[in-house]
């Protein structure tokens, strides 16, 4: 199986999401995929407990993708390793009333991850630009200033929303959180094989919402949405990662991967020295240990 660039995936430039796979290709059995996934994973979960212990940093995962990429099984495949402890997944839905009572960034403040610990976003931000973009009467119900019907939500609304984000990441970027994006670039026929599944498999009817065929029909929306939104939020602070997710099983090495290469920047994650005095006493302490 040949090596994976992550820069291959990296949006360092504008780009166009219908020119870019969805679909790697590589020649690999699942087995070889498995066999590296597992290896990076076990690295991550290493890495999991030294940034525990040194607690000067946050890593936040983000993941977005149409409906069915493959985002809820790469979380359990590629975080299985980890402490529980030391990581919490965050699944942003419609925003509740309390939630309504803040400004649409508050939500995602209060979930962002402590020091020494990875939070995962499993939809995010974004789904401020994109879904309220594809239906802009939620907008709404977020009760604005000067906003009382789609009429008065006009196309400068959506570039402050935007600049408003690159300021939030750059601004938990620079006090310590380690942003990390991923745009699960799935398409529309594997899709729908996957919807399909759900129906035509007994055990997965209950992942399958009408919902889904609805949203179905914004597919070129969407395309246009998240395209738009990527290329004005791929920051060096916060970059941008698309990554093909036709085939499950390559998705989830890709983004582990990923994920260890961004970690490996950060040089000064390093497990804490013992003070000189333990140092100097340690066999003292293990004679001690040793009589009792």
């Amino acid at each position: 199986m040949q090596s994976i660039n992550p820069n291959d995936f990296k949006v360092t430039a504008k780009i166009k999401l219908a020119k870019i796979p969805t679909l790697l290709d590589i020649e690999a059995t699942e087995d070889e995929k498995e066999e590296k996934l597992d290896k990076v994973r076990s690295k991550l979960s290493d890495l999991q407990d030294v940034m525990y212990s040194h607690n000067k940093y946050g890593v936040l995962i983000c993941l977005q993708g149409m409906d069915t990429s493959g985002k809820d099984s790469l979380i359990r495949e590629v975080f299985k390793e980890f402490n529980p402890r030391g990581m919490v997944v965050h699944s942003f839905k419609t925003p509740n009333s309390t939630e309504l009572e803040h400004d649409y960034l508050w939500r995602h403040y209060i979930a962002l991850p402590e020091k020494g610990k990875f939070a995962i976003f499993n939809r995010t931000h974004y789904e401020n630009v994109l879904v309220t973009r594809v239906h802009p009467e939620y907008i709404l119900a977020e009760n604005l200033p000067g906003i009382n019907s789609v009429e008065d939500i006009k196309p400068n609304f959506w570039k402050k929303r935007i600049e408003q984000i690159n300021n939030f990441e750059k601004h938990i970027a620079e006090n310590g959180t380690i942003v990390i994006k991923f745009f699960m670039h799935l398409s529309k026929e594997e899709q729908r094989h996957r919807l399909l599944r759900r129906l035509e498999e007994g055990k997965h009817n209950w992942k399958f919402s009408p919902g889904d065929l609805k949203e179905r029909e914004h597919w070129d929306d969407y395309q246009k949405y998240y395209e738009e939104a990527i290329n004005h939020t791929s920051t060096s602070h916060a970059p941008w990662y698309v990554v093909p997710a036709d085939d499950k099983d390559m998705a989830r090495y890709i983004v582990a991967k990923i994920i260890w290469e961004e970690m490996q920047k950060y040089t000064d994650i390093k497990e804490p020295e013992l003070d000189d005095e333990i140092k100097a006493n340690i066999e003292m302490y293990k004679n001690v240990l040793r009589k009792k």
